[in-house]
Order: structure tokens, then C-alpha cells, then sequence
């Protein structure tokens, strides 16, 4: 994993990030977008943006 690319070898092993810290992170991220969808709700305006087509300029 992260660990053996070596992309955290500055770090020291107790620090270095493990899989579950990565795969906590990435359900953070889910949950907190999935929340931001929840409050805002802009699904009329993802509608409108890419789902509708524009009418015509006269």
C-alpha cells in the first residue's frame, strides 16, 4: 500500500498513514458530500444544468 511506495518514507512508521486511516478519510469524504447534498438539495439545478436543453435565442 502507501507504506511500500514510498511516498511516506520521511515520515516515521508510527506516522505513517495506514490503510484504514486512508479508508476512514475517503468515508469521511462520502458522508460529508452526501450531507452537503442533503442540506442543500440542488437537484433542480443539476436538472436544469445537464438534463434540459437551452431554448433557442430568438
Amino acid at each position: 500500500m502507501a507504506t511500500g511506495s514510498g511516498l511516506f518514507t520521511f515520515l516515521r512508521p508510527r506516522l505513517r498513514p495506514q490503510s484504514t486511516d486512508i479508508a476512514a478519510a475517503a468515508t469521511w469524504g462520502v458522508a460529508a458530500a452526501t450531507g452537503a447534498l442533503w442540506l442543500i438539495q440542488p437537484f433542480d439545478w443539476l436538472k436544469k444544468q445537464f438534463l434540459e436543453k437551452p431554448e433557442p435565442e430568438k
